[in-house]
Parts: C-alpha cells; structure tokens; sequence
C-alpha cells in the first residue's frame, strides 16, 4: 500500500501542476511559478521523448535558471526526479493490474515494469538524448533514481511480508539486488541503450524471490530415423 499512496500523491501532484501550467499557458506569463510547475514542465517534456533545456523550462514559467536550480541542484537532478515520480507511477499502476500475491504476484509485478520500460519511447528518447548521464542518472546510487527505485520495491515486498509472504532475505537487500539485477538485464552501459533482456530477468527475479524453476518435462532426443540418440 506504501508504494501505491506515495505514487498516487505524485501523480496528484503532477496533475495539479500540469492544469497550472497550462493555464499559465493560455493567460501569459506568471507572476510565480511553483516547484511543482517546473516538475509539471519537465514531465510533460519527458513523456514527449524531447530534450529537456532548462533555460526553455524557465522562459516559459517566467522563473530565472538559477531559481530552479537552487530548487534542484542540478539538470541531471531535476530529471531524475522526474523519472523516479514516473517510475513510482509505474509500479503502482502495475501492483493495481495484478491480482495475485506473494512472490508470484511481485513477479508479475517486476516483469510488467520491466517490460515497460524496455519499450518506453520516453527511456528510449533519455539515453539517445544524455548518453552517459542518463545511465548514470537510472543507475547510480548517489543519484535520484536508483535509491528510490530501491524504496518502491522494497515497499511492494513489505507489503507481501506482512500478508504471509517470507521473502528469502531481508526486504531492504531483496529490493536493492532486484533493482541491480534490472540494471545488468535492461540497460546497455557499453553504448548507453536499452539491451531489453527482460525475459531472462524474469528468470533471475524468480530465483531471488524464491520461487522454485518449473520443471520440464525430460524428451527423449530423437535420431532422423525417429530412434533415440542412445540406440546402437
């Protein structure tokens, strides 16, 4: 539930700035604009698959650059908040679709993100536009997304835990191997691009999270002449 409120206050929070945003839109520039309204700016920028210019964002909310960069600290920060809102979104609407729980039910829940994310036009667009910065932005620990990646995980995984579910180590660590494990499966470091290997992350996340590999049926292999391999 953790991760569900916190991502549905986002988006409130979005929406809210987005309807601002526009209506400053349509009656000029505003006397003051809010950190919320940069946010509403750079997601919309974002979701669109463009390059985010700060100094574009500013002359359109009427703000000066270094006001939003003493909200934000940096370009690289502003997006990674973005993306971090985005990607609780994400996994929000994600544990909302599926039905099942325990570890079954995040696995489903792991492989939907994931698979999102491999095809997202906006994810695409990031690494084409910011190359090395942008896998360090989704990647680095010292930086907006992963850490936050890790929190909304772990906050799935908690919430299985207290229904019955025993995770095979503790949440914190399951949650932060996961979202390490999406990192080496999904992104490319060597060309800063989608390497979109999520089936075999589905895989890996099963084995984490406990969940026993099916087992196949043994076949017998077959000869041209339809005997099997060990006949003389």
């Amino acid at each position: 539930m953790g991760a569900a409120i916190a991502a549905e206050r986002n988006q409130r929070a979005i929406s809210a700035s987005a309807e601002a945003a526009t209506r400053v839109g349509r009656r000029g520039r505003p006397a003051t604009a809010s950190r919320g309204d940069v946010l509403a700016a750079v997601t919309e920028l974002y979701l669109a698959g463009q390059r985010v210019d700060v100094t574009v964002v500013a002359a359109r909310l009427g703000l000066g650059r270094a006001t939003i960069y003493r909200w934000f600290g940096s370009r690289e920060a502003l997006l990674g908040e973005v993306v971090a809102q985005q990607l609780e979104l994400l996994v929000a609407r994600k544990r909302a679709e599926v039905r099942r729980r325990g570890a079954p039910g995040l696995l489903e829940v792991l492989d939907r993100v994931n698979q999102t994310l491999t095809r997202s036009r906006a994810v695409r667009q990031l690494l084409e536009h910011e190359r090395g910065a942008a896998m360090r932005m989704l990647t680095s620990s010292a930086g907006v997304v992963e850490p936050r990646a890790v929190a909304c995980i772990q906050a799935l995984i908690e919430e299985e835990a207290a229904r019955g579910y025993e995770p095979p180590t503790d949440p914190e660590t399951l949650a932060y191997a996961l979202v390490h494990l999406r990192h080496a499966f999904l992104w490319n470091d060597a060309t800063s691009g989608v390497r979109g290997d999520y089936a075999r992350l589905r895989d890996v996340s099963a084995a984490l999270l406990g969940i026993p590999p099916k087992k196949q049926r043994p076949s017998a292999a077959r000869t041209p002449s339809g005997e099997g391999t060990g006949a003389q």
